[in-house]
């Protein structure tokens, strides 16, 4: 049996908001439905196409813009690079115009209201987060292929045989936390160098460095884009933006032109504790805003937590003297193999195991982070992680309205604070006394995943998503 291997670039990824799960997933989906057909040769046959929407995708797909996101992945579009601000008229062209341009290459008639089905009382036994696609071709064919969006972005085709990717021979494979003590021992390596030892088995230390930066590069843009950003945002609840008016109520109204100016002028406002937590929350608001406007987002590990990492690296940044790129690429390598062990060991997904899956994680990779960036021991890092996750156990996913905004984005404020608070309890504890295990915890949050009732799994069936009317104009 192959183990699953994951890249720094597999957890962390750069598309457009607000769902990993429900947007990036199905439109990488999409994606690979198209190529699919390219490579049987029967793209150029196909007159009409269907989209069958299962389980939670079919529940809250609307609000998570599900929608969207297969329309733009049929069309050719990627997430990586296609220009935000086009979304909305690119989807309203092809509703009013009842065509769609398959793979950017073939126009087919296409009417929303008929090819493209939620089945809200329909699931599929491998994930709540099903999609299956259907194409009907000149010939009298048809061609049908169902795809799980497992959390994260990460994608399974039904039926498919093997990985995504080829294996490769990673110099220190892991699948637990106490594989990655191993060879922390046994090697002596911090756990941001093990994990640049296994990227080389992918790609040279040249390539995996710029990948590196250039995940923090759209980091920082999102902060300091949702920072200087006001309005509502879009789905109907009403929400206004707060990042924007906290940030100028910190830092007064002056204007800076650049990230790098506005981090210095953060630094100036001092490092009380409540200035320090204002700003931490700025940060996480700032992001999950942009995440729940279709922003250009970064999945850390998913895109409903996607303000979590960003929020606790800007602190180190702005307040901890982290502004090197070494230090920001072990921030991230350190964070990443810590959403590793949960994917591998438990979930990353809030349909299969609630907000503890993403926020929860979140945390413990931010609190390790910050852990190992601030000179903790190994032993210290994976307790910092195990901390800030045995208290997120048991957290539900309850999105208003299908939206990821109420409770989300205030939830990414609370992940961050948890992992700087984790972080500081590890530093000054001895990790040999600690009673819980991080591969304890990855467990224990698997199995209260399993527990846990679907109505708390991202399907907006329970929890605040049923006690708050929507017409709410405040959060």
């Amino acid at each position: 049996m192959q183990r699953e291997q994951i890249s720094v670039f597999d957890m962390f990824k750069i598309g457009i908001g607000p769902s990993s799960s429900h947007t990036l997933g199905p439109w990488r989906a999409a994606q690979q439905f198209v190529q699919s057909l390219e490579q049987q040769g029967v793209l150029p046959l196909v007159q009409q196409v269907k989209i069958l929407l299962y389980g939670s995708l079919a529940k809250t797909g609307v609000g998570h813009g599900t929608d969207i996101a297969i329309l733009l992945g049929l069309s050719g579009d990627d997430p990586v690079t296609f220009e935000v601000d086009q979304v909305t008229p690119k989807i309203a062209h092809i509703k009013s115009s009842h065509q769609l341009i398959l793979g950017g290459v073939l126009p087919i008639s296409f009417y929303a209201e008929d090819d493209l089905l939620f089945l809200f009382n329909e699931s599929l036994p491998y994930h709540p987060n099903a999609v299956t696609f259907q194409a009907f071709l000149s010939n009298g064919k048809a061609v049908s292929e169902t795809y799980y969006s497992i959390g994260g972005g990460f994608v399974v085709k039904d039926g498919a045989s093997g990985p995504a990717k080829a294996e490769v021979d990673l110099p220190f494979p892991i699948d637990t936390a106490s594989d990655l003590l191993h060879w922390c021992i046994k090697t002596g390596l911090r756990i941001s160098e093990v994990v640049a030892e296994n990227e080389l088995a992918w790609r040279s230390e040249q390539e995996t460095r710029t990948g590196a930066l250039n995940i923090f590069r759209a980091l920082k843009e999102c902060i300091y884009r949702g920072c200087h950003t006001t309005g509502q945002l879009p789905g109907g609840l009403n929400v206004a933006r707060r990042a924007a008016k906290l940030n100028a109520r910190l830092i007064g109204n002056n204007k800076y032109s650049n990230y790098d100016e506005w981090v210095a002028a953060i630094r100036n406002t001092g490092d009380s504790f409540k200035n320090t937590l204002d700003w931490v929350s700025c940060f996480a608001l700032a992001v999950n805003e942009e995440n729940a406007s279709f922003g250009r987002v970064v999945t850390a590990p998913t895109n409903g937590a996607a303000g979590v990492i960003p929020a606790v690296l800007q602190y180190y940044i702005a307040f901890c003297e982290g502004n090197t790129e070494q230090k920001i690429i072990n921030f991230l390598f350190t964070a990443s193999e810590i959403g590793s062990i949960f994917k591998k060991g438990a979930t990353i997904s809030a349909a299969m195991g609630g907000c503890q899956a993403e926020i929860g994680v979140s945390s413990a990779m931010a609190a390790a982070a910050l852990t190992e960036c601030m000179g903790g021991t190994q032993r210290q890092v994976l307790m910092a992680a195990e901390i800030a996750m045995e208290h997120h156990l048991g957290l539900t996913c309850d999105p208003i309205g299908g939206l990821v905004q109420v409770p989300c984005i205030e939830r990414n404020t609370m992940g961050a604070i948890k992992a700087i608070t984790a972080s500081q309890l590890a530093l000054q504890s001895n990790p040999e006394k600690a009673k819980v295990s991080l591969d304890a915890v990855v467990k224990t949050m698997w199995q209260t995943a399993l527990d846990m009732n679907s109505k708390y799994k991202e399907t907006s069936d329970g929890g605040l998503a049923i006690n708050i009317p929507i017409s709410l104009p405040e959060c």
